[in-house]
């Protein structure tokens, strides 16, 4: 009877020590989890990085893009549909992953054009025209001028833009904070700091439902 009562104490002891491990792993991972959250906050936007969309949206797309990347192009305009299916609860933040060679050069030149206020227009003639400029992944910044024109910039002030030094610093931030995040390829996206569980614009979409949804509750 004793050896039986023993044995019961004893499973109740180790089963009351498994709870209170599970508890304390279970609270290590939640702290674990919410300090890099923070930390995945810090990285995901900048003040620099150019924004479409309301300021106040509750959903807000992050996109590590490459101006030279094909498949950035293509989604582009797949990720402005899903903004006006959803007025003014999306806001897209891009952010610089230049990844191609001399992509970083045709980013100088969105910077260029976004001091002159045009730096969407100036993306969507790139992404229309990447074929001709960005053949074999290779960016040719040479060949992207042209495709500017009609754009009202002054390309005089273009080229002296392109050469300024915080260009190269915002570059590098945004390519650390890619670190930060694993982001290897591009596009890459993150829905309020969420990354998608596997690449593909269903999964974004998924992903923005999902969030739509819990800012209603």
């Amino acid at each position: 009877m004793k050896q039986k009562t023993l044995f019961i104490v004893s499973a109740v002891v180790l089963l009351l020590a498994f709870v209170a491990a599970a508890v304390f792993y279970s609270g290590q991972k939640e702290e674990a989890a919410r300090q890099l959250a923070e930390t995945n906050r810090a990285a995901l936007m900048r003040i620099h990085s150019p924004t479409m969309g309301n300021p106040d949206a509750p959903v807000i797309i992050v996109e590590f893009f490459d101006p030279a990347c094909e498949t950035c192009g293509a989604f582009y305009p797949r990720v402005k549909k899903l903004m006006a299916a959803h007025p003014d609860k999306i806001r897209l933040v891009l952010r610089y992953a230049p990844f191609h060679d001399g992509s970083d050069k045709v980013v100088a030149v969105l910077e260029a054009a976004r001091k002159q206020g045009k730096f969407w227009p100036a993306l969507e003639a790139l992404f229309a025209s990447q074929r001709d400029w960005a053949a074999n992944h290779t960016a040719q910044v040479g060949k992207v001028w042209k495709h500017l024109d009609g754009l009202g910039l002054n390309m005089e002030q273009m080229a002296f833009d392109i050469t300024a030094p915080e260009i190269d610093k915002l570059i590098a931030q945004d390519l650390e904070d890619a670190r930060t995040l694993n982001v290897t390829m591009t596009p890459e996206y993150f829905v309020n700091g969420k990354p998608l569980p596997s690449f593909g614009f269903e999964q974004l979409t998924e992903l923005v439902d999902q969030a739509l949804a819990e800012s209603t509750r």
